[in-house]
């Protein structure tokens, strides 16, 4: 098995002054995460984690491999967020895809996506940690309400926030001709999967211009967060060991692409930030108030009614 094309590119979009977003091309690992906090903590979360995905050299192979990557990097950005308290509570999302041995193996935390283009067709391969998912598996929201919820930001799982995290890994087998889509929720919460799908395969030889396609399309649907993608394909090869047939420098990004302005004048619009709640917190989260009964009210003031005329009643009958 061979990997072919890949590419990486990340974008601030239109509402947000930073970049929390990092991602690494570093065949035969690839990977983005998407850092929350307030400040600067996001990009320093994000960038802990992508140094760890850099730098780590766990031992095992396959899904233990990936999963002690993950947990290293929960580490250090647990352990920075305890210590410095500009950074109390930070926290970021990874998706993590290793190709090794004739298989790909994810490791997943939050909210950032893996995708699978084959055949013509588009499939995501990541079940997203965050409300509006728990909630529309538990069939208490459709995916029709889900991406317009006021809580869509709200995730369930995030790298650093505890002292352990909990790694979601699987592996499946690649075919000659596969793609992979690696990408931050700045890209999906504006652009569904059809679209997404749609620019791929117009771009479908050049990975870069996919990219940036994908980007644009990104900001034209409201750039409210960073954007994020990543993409590497796989081709055939009998020999079943792992060969790059392109060689690259490792890539740790944080920087806007220049290919798309942001809008002007949008700069104190303030966008919802992501949060991490507990799954078992989920619904009191996404449960909304109740509302008052609108008899109370009205029973109310005709008591207060009744009150006033016996008042008047009683004076009359007394003058």
């Amino acid at each position: 098995m061979k990997i072919g094309d890949y590419s990486g590119l990340t974008d601030t979009g239109r509402k947000r002054r930073r970049n929390e977003d990092a991602y690494v091309v570093a065949p035969p690992l690839f990977g983005v995460a998407d850092g929350m906090g307030g400040a600067q903590a996001g990009e320093l979360a994000s960038g802990l984690a992508a140094a760890a995905m850099r730098e780590a050299n766990p031992n095992g192979s396959g899904e233990e491999r990936v999963s002690d990557l993950i947990q290293e990097a929960n580490r250090r950005v647990h352990d920075r967020a305890s210590t410095d308290a500009a950074a109390s509570g930070m926290g970021t999302t990874m998706t993590v895809a290793l190709v090794e041995r004739g298989r790909v193996v994810f490791g997943h935390v939050g909210d950032s996506r893996a995708y699978l283009i084959r055949d013509g067709k588009i499939e995501q391969l990541t079940d997203d940690h965050s409300l509006v998912a728990e909630l529309v598996r538990s069939g208490r929201l459709t995916p029709e309400e889900a991406e317009t919820h006021p809580q869509r930001s709200v995730i369930t799982r995030a790298v650093g926030t505890e002292a352990e995290v909990d790694v979601d890994t699987f592996s499946i087998e690649p075919a000659p001709g596969d793609l992979f889509l690696i990408c931050s929720d700045g890209l999906t919460d504006m652009v569904d999967d059809r679209t997404i799908f749609q620019a791929i395969e117009k771009h479908r030889g050049n990975l870069e211009d996919a990219a940036k396609a994908l980007v644009v399309a990104a900001n034209r649907g409201g750039g409210e967060d960073n954007i994020t993608v990543v993409f590497f394909e796989v081709s055939g090869d009998d020999s079943g060991d792992t060969a790059v047939t392109q060689q690259s420098p490792v890539v740790v990004a944080a920087e806007s692409s220049e290919d798309e302005d942001t809008l002007s004048g949008l700069e104190d619009v303030k966008p919802v930030d992501t949060m991490v709640v507990p799954p078992e917190d989920a619904a009191a989260v996404s449960d909304p108030p109740k509302r008052r009964s609108r008899a109370l009210p009205i029973i109310a003031a005709l008591a207060v009614l009744l009150i006033i005329a016996a008042a008047v009643l009683w004076l009359l009958d007394h003058a």
